[in-house]
């Protein structure tokens, strides 16, 4: 796309101020638009060293009020966020419904980067741009604008900008040894460039490229391009999206009605596994700890199936040092207003640590689909999503269990008829539980659904049947145990 650029020539010097005058009042006219429609806005800004990106974000956001914007900086990850996905420390920082982010760079330097300096491999390279491409897709998908520009200025102009910081004393600190050595290295960095943008030039997120000789003729490229972007993403904001086909690797699931609930352990059975399993899940514990290898326990299942009891015999195993447990209910209102999946995101283990989540972001199909809390098109759309999100998170490294776990309507009933006449156990039992199982029938359809849809080779589903507890308890431990070895192993 670089090599192929030509410059444009730019308007008069009146005609230019005219319109960066008009450019910069519509830009302006938008914002409560924006905040009406509750319209993200993601503006990427990447380009060579010394071409103005910094400056030009500074005059773009003088046009919008300081409560409705971020800027933010994304230099080299260090050492602690190395140990999170590649993705993690930009989704942390996506733009809530009816505000911008602008990012001066985003993931584009650290791909670029690590193809310069780290060499980085072409297996990772097409893993990463894949990853790119999809979790823009994603946003795009999910109401997001994204707007990515290329500041994009010749060798010659560089070293010049370059020279003129070092010559002040106030401004030498300005360049570093990294910006000498890309204006030194100018082609081989272009090539790499090139070759980035062509691969993550998409149409619902493209690349604009901005001649960046002239600092105020960048600005109006931008604007034009920001605002003109920005009306037709108004226009578009509650249009449907084309549902995605599942392309991934899928495991055959029974459906629910077909599980056999009737398995039972004797107390005297359960005492002596449960011991030893959790002797087991400890030694393991500290290897994944020393290997570094990132765990995820997700629990989804009926009310008063014996999650909590579940989940208590697994982190009774655990150095409390290297777990968490994340009970998820309904979205607070800063997490309602981006991403669905940005709070899951935020809530992920860094290597060697374990995440446990007591529901999930499967929610988006269950309670979300039946209680209208989102379109019919939101909740088509997450099977694809989840499964996305999952692979990224498998790539990483991640050791990925999720159970359902599984009882029949005469238990549940059971179980909250005496949480219900017990008071210690009152605080349990709530009107929406009692209202969720007037839905059993509707619910178990879009369970179904969901694990045939969901349960892939990298993370499948594991269904517990909880009529016994205990049985339950067991057999989720021998599953963490078995995946932990294979992953230990490999």
């Amino acid at each position: 796309m670089l090599q192929e650029f030509s410059i444009q020539s730019p308007p008069d010097p009146e005609s230019l101020n005219a319109e960066l005058k008009t450019a910069r009042e519509v830009l302006a006219g938008f914002q409560m638009k924006i905040k009406e429609k509750k319209l993200p806005v993601m503006v990427i800004f990447e380009g060579w060293d010394a071409a103005g990106k910094g400056s030009v974000i500074s005059k773009i956001i003088r046009n919008i009020d300081p409560r409705f914007f971020q800027v933010t900086t994304m230099p080299r990850p260090t050492e602690e966020e190395k140990r999170y996905p590649f993705l993690h420390r930009y989704m942390v920082e996506i733009p809530e419904a009816g505000k911008f982010v602008f990012f001066d760079s985003c993931w584009m330097e650290e791909i670029t980067n690590a193809v310069l300096h780290e060499k980085l491999p072409e297996k990772i390279y097409r893993e990463r741009i894949a990853s790119v491409n999809t979790i823009e897709r994603q946003l795009t998908d999910n109401g997001y604008l994204v707007m990515k520009f290329f500041m994009h200025i010749d060798k010659k102009e560089q070293k010049k900008r370059l020279k003129k910081l070092e010559e002040n004393v106030d401004t030498a600190w300005r360049v570093s040894d990294a910006d000498r050595w890309q204006n030194k290295h100018y082609d081989e960095t272009l090539e790499v460039y090139d070759r980035y943008l062509s691969d993550t030039n998409r149409s619902q997120a493209p690349w604009y490229i901005i001649d960046a000789d002239d600092k105020k003729w960048a600005e109006l490229q931008v604007l034009r391009f920001l605002n003109q972007g920005i009306q037709t993403a108004l226009m578009n904001h509650s249009m449907a999206v084309p549902i995605l086909q599942n392309t991934f690797p899928l495991k055959k699931m029974p459906h629910l009605a077909d599980v056999d609930l009737d398995k039972t352990i004797s107390d005297e059975d359960y005492k002596k596994q449960l011991d030893e399993l959790q002797d087991e899940l400890r030694e393991l514990h500290y290897k994944i700890y020393r290997r570094k290898i990132p765990v995820i326990i997700a629990y989804e299942g009926w009310d008063a199936a014996g999650k909590g009891g579940n989940i208590k015999r697994i982190t009774g195993a655990l150095d409390p040092r290297g777990y968490v447990v994340h009970p998820i209910a309904s979205p607070e209102p800063h997490e309602k207003a981006r991403h669905y999946l940005w709070r899951f995101w935020n809530r992920l283990p860094k290597t060697g640590h374990i995440a446990i989540f007591d529901r999930t972001w499967y929610g988006r199909v269950m309670v979300e689909r039946l209680e209208g809390f989102c379109s019919e098109n939101d909740w088509q759309r997450a099977y694809n999503e989840m499964n996305e999100f999952e692979k990224e998170l498998s790539d990483w490294g991640a050791v990925i269990i999720k159970f359902w776990v599984q009882i029949d309507k005469d238990t549940q009933l059971a179980r909250f008829t005496e949480r219900q006449n017990t008071p210690e156990k009152q605080w349990k039992i709530t009107d929406e539980d009692w209202r969720n199982r007037e839905k059993w029938d509707l619910y178990e359809g879009a369970i179904d659904e969901m694990i045939q849809k969901t349960s892939t080779t990298y993370a499948p589903w594991y269904i517990l049947e909880s009529n016994d507890k205990k049985y339950a308890r067991i057999k989720a431990l021998q599953i963490v145990i078995s995946a932990l070895k294979k992953a230990c192993k490999e």
